[in-house]
Order: structure tokens, then sequence, then C-alpha cells
């Protein structure tokens, strides 16, 4: 499939009404890197016929560590997002966040750990769900971030949407990248002074986009199923 391959359009559902998804972008930033590529993800939403929305979780860190770690303030005009169950009325979730030891970082963590009252009601079951990522380097967790947060999703019973190979762009191997099948990623280095590259950054709109078509056509079949 072509990277640069443009969107369909989103189809109208069974009662004629509009199809169009709604997808929130729900991410962790310390230092910036995963905020640039939920930027781009949110741009491949839109341009996929979806209405992105981003939100960030809320911070766990003092400010006074935050400063020591020399962590840049943060996006105020994107919201926080307190309540697991603010995410309910959307038809598709993606998740990013810069990972710890291989994982979700804690704040990404603490998040899920208060999304028990949603997972009692079933609230985000049957949901498209996909993850982009953050590591120091290419071997610190660009694919086992996604494997551990499978558990999350599956005791959701939310439907994990991995990119595979759809962009070719993850096929190259002439520069330095993040990203893989089972999701958009970038590398920040050691000090983190990487940002995301041009391949890093068109691989995640290209996320966006393609998840988008998922959960347009999922949203699709639920309302053909309810009529």
């Amino acid at each position: 499939m072509s990277a640069d391959a443009p969107a369909a359009a989103a189809p109208a559902v069974a009662n004629g009404a509009s199809s169009k998804p709604r997808i929130a972008v729900v991410f962790y930033s310390l230092y910036g890197h995963i905020l640039r590529m939920a930027r781009e993800i949110v741009k491949g939403v839109e341009e996929a016929g979806g209405e992105a929305v981003l939100f960030q979780v809320p911070e766990t860190l003092s400010k006074e560590v935050q400063t020591l770690m020399h962590a840049p303030p943060k996006d105020e005009s994107i919201p926080v997002i307190e309540d697991p169950a603010q995410l309910v009325p959307f038809d598709g979730i993606l998740f990013g966040c810069g990972t710890r030891y291989g994982q979700f970082a804690a704040q990404m963590k603490a998040f899920f750990d208060r999304s028990g009252q949603v997972w009692m009601s079933g609230g985000w079951a049957g949901k498209p769900v996909g993850v982009f990522f953050s590591t120091a380097t290419q071997g610190g967790g660009q694919e086992t971030t996604a494997f551990t947060a499978l558990t999350h999703f599956a005791h959701h019973a939310m439907v994990y949407v991995p990119i595979g190979y759809t962009d070719g762009r993850l096929n190259n191997n002439d520069e330095v990248h993040g990203g893989s099948a089972y999701g958009s990623g970038t590398i920040a280095g050691g000090d983190g002074k990487r940002q995301p590259s041009e391949l890093e950054l068109g691989v995640a709109m290209h996320q966006g986009r393609y998840f988008t078509k998922i959960a347009a056509a999922l949203k699709v079949g639920k309302a053909a199923l309810a009529n």
C-alpha cells in the first residue's frame, strides 16, 4: 500500500447519518516528542475524514522534579483528561506515550488504573484502539511497549488496530527510525535531543489515516447491526 495514497471518504451509515468517526488521541509527553507525533496523527485522522480530539493524561511528577529533569512546560491548550469515562463516547482511541523500561510510562499506567468503572460497564468494549511510542534507542521498547499495552486493551475488550507494513517507509533501512508493525514511533536519543524525523512523522500521519478508516468501517458495521 502506498504511504501517500489518498484517503477514501467515510461512508454513510445504514440509516443515512454520517459515519464520521470521532477519534480520541490520548498521550503523555515529558519532553515533547510524543506531542509532535500526536499532532501528526491528528492530521492523519482529519485527512481521512474523522474528527480528532487531543487529550493529555495527568502528570504525576512534581514541578520540582520536572524542573530537575529539564522538562519543558506542558501545552496548557490541550485538555487534561482526568476521568477515563470521558472516552466512552468516542469511536476509537489512540494512546501515545514515552516508554519506561520497555513499557508505558507510569503516568499512562496511572490513567489505566483509574479505568475500573469503565471496565465494569464495558464502556470501551469493541472500540478500536492503537498505540504510538517514543524510546531512547531502537531496542528501548519499540515493540515491547505495544506488547505490554495489549494487556490493558484485552481486559477492556478493545479491538487492537496495528499498522502492519501498510506504510512502506517502515521498510526503510537507510536511516535510523522508530515505528514498527505495532504502531508509529520515534527515537529520542539518550539525551532526548533527537526530534522525530520526517519519516517518523509521516508514519504517524499514516497511522492516523489508517486507523480512522478502520474506525469508520466499524462504526458503519455497528450501525447496521443496530438497525
